[in-house]
């Protein structure tokens, strides 16, 4: 996703970017609001915390045990778009599927096994990466939710922004809060940091408000009304950033606004 947009980007609309195939949509956000970037100033070591592996391991596991409900075969299947592709269905159709096939409840490697119908071993060796041999839980219907209901907020952002509302800024400002609750209740990959730079930008005008990037830190991205950027960056930089540590990150690398701009270019010589 970031390799694509860093070569696909237009200056002024954002893009929908799509892989199978790869292909890049333009979407035309609203005139009357700015996107705000701010630095949590947490960083994690994705290198040499098991986070990221285990969140894979979670959606391969919800996507096999959602094709072996669907009578699909599920061995082979190793992302949860394959199952919504093989079955052709809505990614809200795919959201009731969760809900009758998967229980709320983690599941425990022995009912993975039961569920596929796989010994522990087989589990072990032929499913699981070796960094999550030893988990032992796994969260696979709250990560399936996530998956399926933050791709229907994709489309559904985009379909707003297409269709240009009054409330406009609105509706997409609630997405974005949404997607936050999602990341932080569902897919677990926020941080308290993240969650409280969140409820600030929101108390201090923004429509909404979420973490960006792969989370456990880093930045928040915020839809704020264009009238209301001097004050929501002064607000949010007193009550955010003029404390302990945050007070020696640079002011303007970590809270400023940001709009679409073109992507890397080469350059050749006459």
């Amino acid at each position: 996703m970031d390799q694509s947009i860093s070569f696909l980007a237009e200056e002024g609309t954002a893009k929908l970017i799509e892989f199978s195939p790869l292909r890049a949509t333009d979407v035309k956000l609203p005139s009357g609001a700015v996107f705000v970037i701010a630095n949590s100033c947490v960083e994690m070591n994705k290198a040499a915390t098991s986070h990221f592996n285990i969140r894979v391991m979670e959606c391969r596991l919800a996507a096999k045990l959602l094709a072996k409900h669907k009578n699909l075969q599920w061995d082979k299947v190793l992302q949860l778009e394959e199952v919504q592709t093989k079955l052709g269905v809505s990614l809200e159709e795919m959201l009731l599927i969760t809900e009758d096939a998967l229980h709320p409840e983690p599941y425990s490697p022995e009912e993975v096994c039961r569920c596929l119908g796989v010994s522990l071993l087989e589990l072990q060796t032929q499913i699981l990466s070796p960094n999550t041999q030893d988990v032992l839980i796994f969260k696979l219907y709250q990560r399936a939710k996530h998956v399926y209901s933050e791709a229907a907020r994709v489309l559904q952002f985009k379909k707003i922004c297409e269709e240009a509302p009054d409330n406009m800024v609105q509706l997409l400002g609630e997405l974005m809060n949404q997607s936050h609750e999602s990341c932080r209740d569902m897919y677990e990959c926020s941080c308290p940091e993240l969650d409280q730079l969140v409820d600030i930008c929101r108390t201090f005008g923004a429509q909404g408000s979420r973490l960006t990037g792969a989370g456990w830190g880093g930045c928040t991205v915020s839809l704020v009304p264009a009238d209301k950027l001097p004050s929501f960056l002064a607000n949010v930089q007193e009550a955010y950033y003029q404390s302990g540590d945050r007070r020696l990150a640079p002011e303007k690398q970590s809270l400023f606004a940001t709009k679409p701009g073109g992507g890397a270019l080469v350059f050749l010589e006459a």
